[in-house]
């Protein structure tokens, strides 16, 4: 990654190390001071009262958080015996019809459906319908 594909610039990192050298003078002031006049108040800061630094409520945050997809071609339930007897070119029949949009999961949860596509030798998936988040909601309450 080349310092251009970096979504931190250098201010943000300027701000954060001065920041980060505040509170670390003031810990060292509070820890000359002794423990006597330490309270817990400077330490944890009441509920209710807003922070000192302003929170950003954008989805910046979370946008490297990685996540697991998975795309389903179907299921079946097997027996321990067949398993076991699986060998090279075996054909395990799945639920799923030939032909049926696949379901495209994040982190185990339903979130689209799609058909699959070969791009340059490697296969894809092209979605065809999303779940709305409404859908979702209703299918977690199940």
């Amino acid at each position: 990654m080349d310092e251009n594909d970096s979504p931190i610039s250098e201010d943000d990192w300027g701000a954060a190390i001065a920041e980060q050298e505040k509170a670390d003078a003031e810990a060292a002031a509070r820890a000359a001071a002794g423990p006597a006049t330490q309270s817990s108040a400077g330490i944890f800061p009441e509920f209710g009262k807003s922070p000192q630094t302003q929170t950003h409520n954008d989805i910046d945050f979370i946008l490297d958080i990685p996540v697991q997809l998975t795309v389903e071609l179907g299921r079946t339930k097997i027996a321990i015996k067949n398993l076991l007897q699986l060998a090279q070119g075996s054909v395990v029949e799945l639920d799923g019809l030939a032909g049926e949009p696949m379901d495209v999961l994040v982190n185990g949860c339903l979130i689209a459906q799609g058909e699959v596509v070969v791009v340059n030798d490697k296969f894809g998936i092209r979605l065809t319908d999303i779940v709305t988040p409404a859908e979702r909601i209703r299918k977690l309450n199940k």
